[in-house]
């Protein structure tokens, strides 16, 4: 029976939710906004299946990849609609094109990440792009399972944790799976990305724009979010943005809509996340790490490659394929891209959550402790834990003046 006891022993992944007999075991939110198993004892018989699939108690074999690649779509479009260089879609165009099912991960209308499955190219224009939460994955492990046992091709693409849980939910290798992860940072709380959500849909909530004028009115409805996207390439692929977009209600059918981009290294939700302030705690003693979680690919960005291979940096994105297995090797010969060879040591040297989980940051139990207060302005919270000292939130305060002022670049 799962019972956890440390939450840095549960990295979420539904695994033991989906393969129980019973359905004894639910997924619920603690007051951090991370999901975790809860078992009815009453109704469990004890036949011990939650704990063979779960990632934490059956850590798998450190692997070496057999090839690695630095690559990138040629469609344009794909490529600066995608985080880096777009190779996922073209794995998952080649899976479709054999008649298959893609999984993969989807904002849902409330703005939350969830896992669903797409049998057209055109449903994968959804799954492209980060998406800095941690998805629900509901019972996708079973339909997997379901498409399987009909014999279609299926890929599935996930963090490295819910590609673990799936390939342990399965208890076998089947010819016709590709599992498909990433380099992972981490998954941030989703409660707290809501409430920063919703803190700019407030700022925002009495603003219409009038021509090339704001003016401030008061609306019945609050603006309408239509539009998230954590790495932006507006400002290039290096050096890439956080943006999203409202919708203000004018009053009649016609809607204003409001869009703001800020760079990640400014923007404070992003620096939250990747200075470790409010990730699962599992993310910090990472089950997964040295390519663990079992996966045929592994994808991420090729952030070294203007070290050693210019030619590929355009700053339009190019992705580090790692090859880990004969199958996904095999897969990834089929598809088309601009790509060129590299070595394993050059992906760890710029890609150190390959191989090291992170570290907590040291005002991680202080955000939490006092999320519920600032829970209207998290930004507030943020600042205070990340800039910890008075002078060093004056400073900050100083520097956006002068930014504004265009005083400072």
């Amino acid at each position: 029976m799962i019972h956890i006891t440390d939450k840095k022993d549960c990295c979420g992944c539904n695994s033991c939710v989906q393969c129980c007999p019973k359905s004894c075991i639910t997924m619920h939110e603690d007051e951090e906004g991370f999901l975790y198993p809860e078992v009815d004892e009453s109704v469990c018989i004890d036949c011990g299946l939650c704990e063979k699939v779960c990632p934490v108690v059956n850590q798998g074999e450190i692997r070496y990849p057999l090839s690695l690649f630095g690559a990138y779509n040629p469609n344009e479009e794909v490529r600066m609609n995608s985080s880096s260089g777009g190779v996922f879609t073209q794995l998952a165009e080649k899976v479709i094109g054999k008649g298959g099912v893609v999984f993969g991960a989807r904002y849902s209308e409330d703005w939350l990440v969830e896992h669903t499955a797409a049998t057209t190219t055109e449903g994968l224009a959804l799954f492209r792009g980060s998406k800095y939460m941690q998805s629900d994955l509901r019972d996708s492990y079973r339909q997997v399972r379901c498409f399987l046992h009909e014999g279609r091709w299926v890929l599935f693409s996930g963090t490295p944790c819910q590609v673990a849980g799936l390939r342990l939910f399965l208890h076998k290798d089947y010819e016709r799976l590709i599992l498909v992860d990433f380099i992972c940072h981490g998954v941030p709380s989703s409660k707290v990305f809501q409430a920063y959500l919703n803190e700019q849909r407030n700022k925002y909530a009495r603003k219409r724009i009038v021509g090339k004028n704001t003016v401030f009115q008061s609306l019945k409805m609050a603006p309408v979010v239509t539009g998230v996207n954590f790495r932006d390439k507006i400002t290039g692929w290096k050096k890439f943005s956080f943006s999203f977009q409202f919708s203000l209600p004018s009053g009649g059918e016609k809607k204003n809509s409001v869009f703001r981009s800020e760079l990640a290294t400014r923007n404070l939700f992003m620096k939250g996340f990747l200075d470790n302030l409010y990730l699962r705690p599992s993310c910090h003693s990472c089950p997964v790490k040295e390519l663990r979680s079992g996966s045929d690919l592994t994808i991420a960005d090729f952030w070294s490659v203007a070290k050693v291979h210019i030619d590929m940096d355009d700053d339009k994105g190019t992705s580090l394929v790692l090859c880990n297995t004969k199958k996904g090797q095999a897969l990834f010969n089929e598809i088309m891209l601009t790509k060129v060879e590299t070595t394993y040591d050059t992906a760890c040297r710029y890609n150190e959550s390959l191989l090291y989980s992170v570290r907590p940051h040291l005002h991680r139990n202080d955000f939490f402790r006092l999320f519920e207060k600032y829970s209207l302005n998290p930004s507030k919270l943020i600042i205070r834990c990340l800039y910890d000292t008075p002078q060093k939130r004056l400073r900050l305060s100083v520097r956006d003046i002068l930014i504004k002022m265009r005083l400072y670049k």
